[in-house]
């Protein structure tokens, strides 16, 4: 059986500094798995070596695997990271069409229905830069699952939206979760943990422990 994610003894350090300690993770079935921790304490820049963006200083990543690192990146998998990027003067469709033509594997009408799921309009032909924050990161999470992916990495998937924008994110992750995709979920909001969440993991200077913690 193929595990979906399998982190061993991986650290980074970033100008002398170490801000991944030893961390070990295995997931070996789908579900949505959270990551709590403060500001600082390591979680994007896990989400990120996971994504193959940063090389682990020592360690290993493995996605369905595959060890990812030095020109690895994962294979069916998606991710919102930071604040989404875009181009900002195309549309929010343009922009998604783009990214999709590297890959090749989704089409126009694939690219129309993902927009809708996350609440946008295909046919707005305004530039990204006038979307507001909710919008944008909307955009962002159609990026990230418009490819079917197996493994999601979320980091703050909520920031920006609204109240009707949360409920409608955490309906949309429930539905992911039944068909089988496994979400690794970084919040700040203990609502979303606890009620979204499988299993709660806590980083703490770098450092990932199983969270036994009430939240």
């Amino acid at each position: 059986m193929t595990t979906i994610l399998n982190i061993q003894n991986l650290s980074k350090k970033i100008k002398g500094r170490e801000l991944l300690k030893n961390v070990t993770l295995i997931i070996d079935k789908p579900g949505v798995y959270g990551i709590i921790g403060r500001n600082g304490s390591g979680k994007s820049l896990l989400f990120k070596t996971i994504a193959g963006l940063f090389v682990p200083s020592g360690g290993t990543v493995k996605v369905f695997d595959d060890i990812i690192g030095k020109g690895n990146f994962p294979k069916s998998f998606g991710a919102l990271l930071d604040t989404p990027g875009f181009l900002s003067h195309y549309s929010g469709f343009r922009n998604l069409k783009i990214l999709a033509s590297i890959q090749n594997q989704i089409d126009d009408e694939a690219i129309e229905n993902v927009l809708k799921l996350v609440g946008l309009d295909s046919n707005d032909k305004g530039p990204v830069r006038k979307y507001s924050l909710g919008m944008r990161q909307r955009l962002g999470i159609a990026q990230a699952i418009m490819e079917n992916p197996k493994l999601l990495l979320l980091d703050e998937p909520m920031n920006g939206l609204d109240e009707s924008g949360v409920s409608d994110m955490r309906e949309m992750i429930l539905n992911f979760k039944r068909q089988g995709i496994t979400i690794l979920l970084a919040s700040h909001n203990p609502e979303d943990i606890s009620l979204l969440c499988d299993e709660v993991y806590k980083m703490d200077g770098g450092k990932l422990e199983l969270n036994f913690i009430n939240i």
